[in-house]
């Protein structure tokens, strides 16, 4: 059972630094995502990421189900020349009728971000030319609070750019892989919109130098669609 939250956590999950200058990035759009999650073993998950302006604040709103278990993250941010700004955040998670809800204010969020605006930010500096590019590229460290409020660290490096496809359509795309550097043979790599920041185009979590799990967008709503 622990194996299924965790993945429906990695469907939600990503991590960002916030230190570098956001001048020249793409500005922010809303969209409705929808996607299917493919677990090895269990039945196809749903997930909805939601990206909407409120007055000075955007809200990112992710929420992934499947018969026994669900999760859901939300995040309000602002954006601005020093990156992404972060206020409040809140979770909840089920596992068979057992699970817990989380919340995060400014004061937890005043030096790293959660992960649903550092989902954003990192989505923006990764569609710029950079450094932790290649394969053979010395990772970037990425640090980041959890759902309880705990710092956490990931690696990353920019792997490709290329075109992916999906039931949604033929999309650019900016891949980049994330591990943790404790448990490094567990990969997650996030094909990211270079457009349309915090938009995941498709994820793919690796264990062991196998493909355990899937995330592929399925529909996409935004204003010019």
């Amino acid at each position: 059972m622990s194996s299924i939250r965790t993945l429906l956590i990695a469907a939600l999950l990503a991590s960002a630094s916030t230190g570098a200058v956001a001048q020249g990035m793409a500005e922010p759009t809303p969209f409705t995502a929808h996607y299917q999650l493919q677990i090895s073993g269990w039945p196809n998950a749903r997930v909805e990421h939601r990206l909407s302006q409120h007055g000075e604040q955007w809200q990112s709103d992710m929420r992934a189900a499947i018969a026994v278990a669900r999760g859901n993250e939300r995040s309000r941010f602002r954006v601005d020349a020093d990156g992404v700004r972060p206020s409040a955040y809140s979770s909840g998670y089920s596992l068979l009728g057992i699970g817990g809800d989380y919340q995060l204010g400014s004061q937890e969020l005043s030096v790293l971000p959660d992960r649903q605006a550092a989902l954003f930010d990192l989505s923006r500096r990764s569609a710029a030319p950079g450094g932790c590019e290649g394969q053979e590229a010395t990772p970037c460290e990425l640090h980041f609070v959890d759902h309880k409020g705990e710092e956490e660290t990931l690696h990353y490096r920019v792997v490709a750019r290329d075109k992916v496809e999906s039931p949604a359509g033929t999309f650019d795309a900016v891949s980049v892989e994330t591990w943790d550097p404790e448990t490094p043979e567990r990969q997650l790599v996030f094909d990211f919109h270079p457009e349309l920041p915090g938009l995941l185009l498709g994820v793919d979590y690796h264990r062991d130098g196998e493909r355990r799990s899937r995330l592929t967008l399925s529909a996409l709503e935004t204003p010019h669609r």
